[in-house]
């Protein structure tokens, strides 16, 4: 994925930042009260975690689309294809055949194993605390590497809202947006969260829809005269390149590869999305929602398409890739192009927004992991009380919110396209494996367990260490003057996704220990019926 960095200026169009700043205002004080209305009904460990179980298979379903579609999502891919044209649609097409995955392998069967975390499904026949321990390990890896770059795109946004360039304003601007999504976390806890998501979700893909409609408008309602205009815009040096693959991708065909095998397979292991399946009641109900958002995902990267194209037809490559902030700048100058500061406003504030409900996502589900997996199961052995597990949960939000906020302010500026694409790496090199040999292999053992998440996440960590993207290049975290990239890949997902799966193999067949029969079979008609996973029925 592609880092949330937006122009400081928006080329081209009158910049209103009373205007901007107002509507994101708006945003925050509607959901606040949305979310303080909801944390009501915030009375049991369930109720924190899973939302009470209380959402519909729809509405569960818009709010993962809601988790799922990031700022990177919208602004990086609408960049990606407005520069780089077919290849850049090709990060639409992954993320979204993605969910074939989690649809076909993980949804029912995780929601029918678990209670609030993924460690629930991978220590349900294991051995809790040592599985328990590299499930949260891996768990905050992940959230943590997702929720910097998130936070360091909140950095960049600052300049288009506020017309303020300096460090010091996007790391006040850092630290607001870090102080509302603790607040959504604590006061409305999973289903605070959910509905922050559902109603940004609703906001961008309206958005998305309403500039789709207009640049079709704007040539007749014909693509193609879209793609023709792309195609003919004086400052394409591509050409017709731009509608056939190979532009980013053509010389080195293995990274893109590479990057597919990440993209696509570890959207069924990121623990935040995962989590979202435990939010309702019945396991048809988690099939609905996965096709919810299968369809509201489909249909917002069509959108993209458009945007893309209509961004190089409308605005200029060259003007994008000049623009500070560089491609990420496409849908911004487009909205700038098509309605002036209004518009402009809008599709900032929406992508400020997304910001806010994709950490908020992320914090609730790393703060779960370490007050239900770490404190409760490891630390306490189960015995600790729902009550004592919240109130942990909730310190641990602050405590995640601060490294979040700190965090954010020492990368802006940097390249942190690589922390989102690390942690798809390693949600599919350390968690997805884990996860289909839990569900599907009955020798799995704890050492195949451990074995494949430790090792998935730091061969993941380490060969981004030492790739192009760290040092070695222009583009890199450390400039082209420092270089240690051995690794010539810039994705990781090659190598670290096959010896996540292998480390799980290996581990299980010298393992001694013999894992409980029972317990496996008990797994296994759980996850596939539900039987015991269901809450009890209200009369």
């Amino acid at each position: 994925m592609i880092a949330t960095i937006l122009p400081a200026q928006a080329t081209g169009a009158e910049q209103n930042p009373v205007l901007n700043i107002a509507i994101f205002l708006a945003f925050v004080a509607v959901t606040m009260v949305i979310v303080i209305r909801a944390s009501r009904d915030n009375k049991s460990a369930a109720d924190f975690y899973a939302g009470g179980r209380s959402f519909s298979g729809r509405q569960n379903g818009v709010a993962i689309a809601g988790d799922y579609l990031s700022a990177a999502s919208f602004l990086g891919i609408v960049g990606a294809i407005a520069i780089n044209g077919y290849d850049g649609f090709l990060y639409s097409i992954g993320f979204l055949v993605a969910w074939l995955v989690a649809l076909l392998l993980v949804a029912e069967l995780m929601r029918n194993t678990a209670k609030f975390t993924m460690a629930d499904v991978l220590s349900f026949r294991l051995q809790q605390r040592p599985v328990r321990m590299a499930a949260a390990l891996t768990t905050l890896a992940v959230s943590f590497f997702y929720l910097l770059a998130q936070m360091a795109g909140a950095g960049g946004l600052v300049s288009l809202l506020l017309g303020v360039s300096d460090a010091l304003g996007q790391s006040l601007v850092i630290a607001v947006v870090g102080v509302v999504m603790i607040c959504y976390v604590l006061i409305g806890g999973m289903k605070g969260t959910t509905w922050v998501q559902i109603i940004k979700a609703v906001l961008l893909i309206a958005g998305a829809a309403a500039m789709t409609i207009w640049v079709l408008a704007l040539k007749g309602f014909n693509f193609a005269a879209v793609l023709d205009a792309a195609v003919q815009h004086p400052e394409n040096a591509n050409g017709a390149a731009i509608l056939a693959p190979g532009l980013q991708y053509g010389a080195n065909p293995i990274d893109f590869v590479s990057l597919a095998l990440a993209l696509v397979l570890g959207t069924a292991g990121l623990p935040h999305v995962l989590m979202r399946f435990y939010t309702v009641p019945t396991a048809k109900d988690a099939r609905k929602s996965v096709v919810w958002a299968i369809w509201l995902i489909g249909i917002f990267y069509l959108f993209t398409l458009v945007l893309g194209y209509g961004a190089a037809a409308l605005v200029g490559p060259e003007t994008i890739a000049n623009a500070p902030g560089g491609q990420n700048s496409a849908a911004p100058l487009l909205a700038a192009e098509l309605g002036g500061p209004l518009l402009l406003g809008f599709i900032s504030a929406v992508a400020f927004a997304t910001i806010l409900a994709v950490v908020a996502g992320l914090t609730i589900t790393a703060s779960a992991s370490f007050a239900h997996d770490i404190y409760n199961s490891v630390l306490k052995k189960g015995r600790a009380s729902a009550k004592q597990e919240v109130k942990v949960a909730r310190i641990t939000t602050l405590v995640i919110g601060a490294a979040a906020i700190l965090g954010g302010i020492g990368v802006q500026g940097q390249n942190v396209a690589f922390l989102v694409a690390l942690a798809f790496a390693v949600a599919a090199s350390a968690n997805l494996p884990t996860i289909l040999y839990s569900l599907f292999w009955s020798k799995f053992t704890t050492r195949g367990a451990v074995w494949s998440m430790v090792g998935g996440l730091l061969s993941a960590v380490v060969l981004i260490a030492f790739s192009p993207v760290v040092s070695g290049s222009e583009t890199a975290m450390l400039g082209a003057d420092v270089d240690f990239a051995i690794f010539p890949l810039q994705n990781p997902g090659i190598v670290s996704i096959p010896l996540g799966f292998l480390l799980g193999w290996l581990g299980s067949v010298t393992s001694s220990r013999k894992e409980s029969k029972k317990l496996a079979a008990e797994m296994e008609v759980r996850a596939l019926t539900g039987y015991g996973a269901e809450p009890p029925v209200q009369h």
